[in-house]
């Protein structure tokens, strides 16, 4: 990576950070992917066992993972099964081709038509190369690219990382990940923030780095350093040691003046719940009740629906619990309701709005909620995602009331259209509550696909225009005396957790690693300090002015602790 005349030189690479962790530790690069000769090569017979064997291995694989990880893994092992590549495939070889390059051929016309087609389609790309790999690889006799088995704690690095490749790591032995690509919303990225790995995407120069040599990885600051000297050594060590620590704080959420904040975990799974009711969260915030639908032809039954929420019910022993009903479309397509011919499924047919094509869908959900909360005995708070007016906030609370979802029951609706945000105390004439989602708000009011990595600066949860709703939304709330609550990823900056209490927000939820460090900041400063930081985040002109803003009136004790 260095001049080889300064061996010892470090080298710093900037990327996008996601977590707030930093170790050092050895690099264990990725086997690259496989180079067909120029002969071609690869048995014509075992073209459909190549492509069968790499979709039970991501299948196998995807049964023994938990959360996002199993759900990207199924779509994947769902993506190398697809009859329409084997055929594309099977064609080529009929027409001459050797099966390798027929494979890899097939799968660039197909990233040439999902490059194409942009959003969700896009975010697939790096899927379709995994399984391209995967399968020319079979048929190569080659070793399965991807990481090799860890010996030792190491920082993995890589050009990107499919989660096929992410479910094969022995995450007990993963320091850090670092890769080229990708971006704060790619599957990598998301798994990371699931497991509570540091880090680093869109790392220029990662795959320049040696196999073996030592690196400090910051995900905080989002660096990458070679060479690191005992001065980054100590200062891992000691952020180590500082989040330890925080971790022994498990009172309920609140400033330093005891103002009450409400800490909350986001979830997709039992086993998420299970995870989450065993750490010092006040309950859930976000149930990303999709995951019980991706990856089947057909919706689960009322009844796989209530035994899943009532297991998650049972988990928090009447701890809050708020349940997102279907978000189906844009990233998150599913057969049996997303319609397979919209331009832009993100501005299209998604969320609440599933309702119009097929309204079973949430009359089903809603069903089965209710007789959870029946035979719990525990009322769970239900919202809607994608809500835009009014009128559709009325319609949901008066389904999920017809539904049997009761009095004790709190309904509410998310906050993701600018439109929802401007028109909130219309909003809150007819729900209990509304739950803010930056990363989809931040999205429509910024016109840029959350999906798209190069265009991460206009995503910032920052961005003057973004808290500018934010604060229009609490202002209602408070208007009313009705909680907001903030279930994107902003909630996890501890930055951003300041101003978002200092603008009224009541709760903020957020995966359950980044809870010690929110709690904490908050813990150190009072609501006062939060609504000056607040006011000062919104008289900047920038995101980049109105966090240094705010860095400027947070505790330094604060900003070396948590290295903001």
């Amino acid at each position: 990576m260095s001049d080889p005349s300064e061996p010892d030189e470090p080298v710093t690479l900037q990327g996008v950070g996601v977590g707030r962790g930093m170790v050092v530790g050895p690099v264990a690069k990725a086997y690259p992917s496989p180079v067909i000769p120029a002969g071609g090569g690869g048995d014509p017979e075992r073209l459909e066992a190549a492509f069968r064997q790499v979709a039970q291995g991501l299948q196998a694989r995807a049964d023994t993972a938990t959360g996002a990880l199993a759900d990207v893994l199924a779509a994947t092992a769902m993506m190398a099964s697809d009859p329409s590549l084997l055929d594309e495939a099977t064609k080529r070889v009929a027409a001459g081709e050797t099966p390798a390059h027929a494979v890899d051929r097939a799968v660039g016309q197909f990233v040439e038509m999902f490059t194409a087609a942009g959003g969700v389609l896009a975010e697939r790309v790096t899927d379709l190369r995994s399984v391209r790999d995967r399968v020319v690889s079979v048929l190569l006799d080659l070793p399965e690219p991807g990481v090799p088995p860890l010996q030792r704690p190491s920082v993995v690095v890589a050009s990107d990382l499919s989660p096929a490749d992410t479910a094969a790591l022995d995450v007990s032995k993963v320091l850090a990940i670092v890769i080229g690509h990708g971006g704060p919303t790619g599957h990598t990225a998301i798994i990371a923030g699931q497991l509570g790995i540091p880090c680093v995407v869109r790392a220029t120069g990662a795959m320049r780095l040696e196999d073996g040599e030592e690196v400090a990885v910051d995900a905080a600051a989002g660096t990458v350093v070679t060479h690191p000297g005992p001065e980054l050594r100590a200062r891992a060590q000691a952020r180590a040691e500082a989040a330890a620590v925080l971790t022994t704080d498990t009172a309920p959420g609140a400033t330093a003046d005891g103002h009450a904040v409400t800490l909350l975990a986001n979830i997709g799974t039992v086993a998420d719940a299970e995870r989450a009711a065993a750490g010092a969260v006040e309950g859930v915030g976000l149930f990303r009740t999709e995951v019980l639908f991706l990856e089947r032809a057909s919706a689960p039954t009322e009844d796989e629906q209530a035994e899943v929420y009532a297991e998650v019910l049972r988990s928090f022993g009447g701890r809050k619990v708020v349940v997102r009903t279907l978000d189906a479309g844009a990233d998150k397509p599913m057969a049996f309701a997303t319609q397979p011919d919209e331009e832009n499924p993100a501005l299209g047919v998604r969320g609440y709005r599933l309702v119009r094509r097929v309204p079973e869908l949430l009359r089903t959900q809603l069903a089965a909620l209710a007789r959870a909360a029946k035979d719990t005995g525990i009322a769970p708070w239900v919202m809607a995602p994608m809500i835009a007016t009014a009128q559709e906030a009325a319609d949901f609370a008066a389904l999920a009331r017809e539904a049997g979802l009761g009095d004790e029951c709190r309904v509410g609706v998310m906050v993701e259209v600018p439109a929802a945000a401007l028109r909130a105390q219309d909003v809150l004439a007819h729900v209990d509550f509304v739950s803010i989602g930056t990363n989809d708000l931040a999205q429509y009011t910024m016109a840029t696909d959350r999906l798209r990595g190069t265009l991460v600066d206009l995503l910032d949860p920052f961005q003057p225009a973004v808290l500018e709703l934010v604060a229009a939304t609490a202002r209602a709330g408070r208007g009313v005396d009705r909680p907001v609550g903030v279930c994107g990823e902003s909630a996890a900056d501890p930055l951003m957790a300041v101003v978002l209490t200092g603008l009224g927000v009541t709760s903020l939820s957020m995966s359950l690693g980044a809870v010690p460090a929110v709690r904490h900041v908050l813990r150190r400063h009072t609501l006062a300090q939060c609504e000056e930081a607040a006011r000062a985040a919104l008289a900047a002109s920038s995101a980049d002015e109105a966090r240094a803003a705010v860095r400027a009136l947070v505790d330094p004790e604060v900003v070396e602790t948590l290295a903001l």
